[in-house]
């Protein structure tokens, strides 16, 4: 099984962040490899259990199955249904925390999923730099926020 851990630090209060990220349904606003999003039988983009089908730049379909979602810990867990590429089993958890030390975020995108033999490093490096890392960055872009 393939791990995938990326974190960061945003220069930026934790309320604002998971205004942005706790809405299942809008990352096709920042995150650049996603063209469009909808939620599924036009469930609430919150309710445990929505799915959201959306397009990849390149005309790809997913969709994603919303697990947990907590505005207590700032957190929600999600996982793939159907994609393109071979990511089985995918989960993937999304955690922020308080940085009090200059009022920025903490952000901690991990997944684990199974891949086709032979191609674990090919697929790691996929999730952890296009989507994870690119989605880091889209935020930071997408928010007007500098490194902290």
């Amino acid at each position: 099984m393939v791990h995938v851990v990326k974190s960061t630090v945003l220069n930026a209060p934790i309320e604002a962040v998971w205004d942005v990220l706790r809405d299942f349904n809008g990352h096709d606003v920042w995150h650049p490899a996603v063209a469009d999003s909808t939620i599924e039988r036009g469930q609430p983009s919150d309710r445990i259990g929505c799915v959201r089908r959306f397009h990849l730049e390149d005309g790809s379909e997913l969709r994603e199955l919303l697990l947990t979602l907590s505005d207590a810990d700032f957190a929600f867990s999600y996982c793939l249904l159907d994609t393109p590429v071979p990511l089985l089993n995918y989960v993937a958890h999304v955690r922020l925390a308080p940085v009090t030390d200059g009022d920025m975020t903490f952000w901690h995108w991990e997944s684990r999923f199974d891949t086709p033999a032979g191609r674990a490093r090919e697929l790691h490096d996929m999730v952890a730099e296009n989507i994870y890392q690119g989605g880091f960055d889209a935020i930071r872009a997408h928010m007007g926020l500098e490194d902290a």
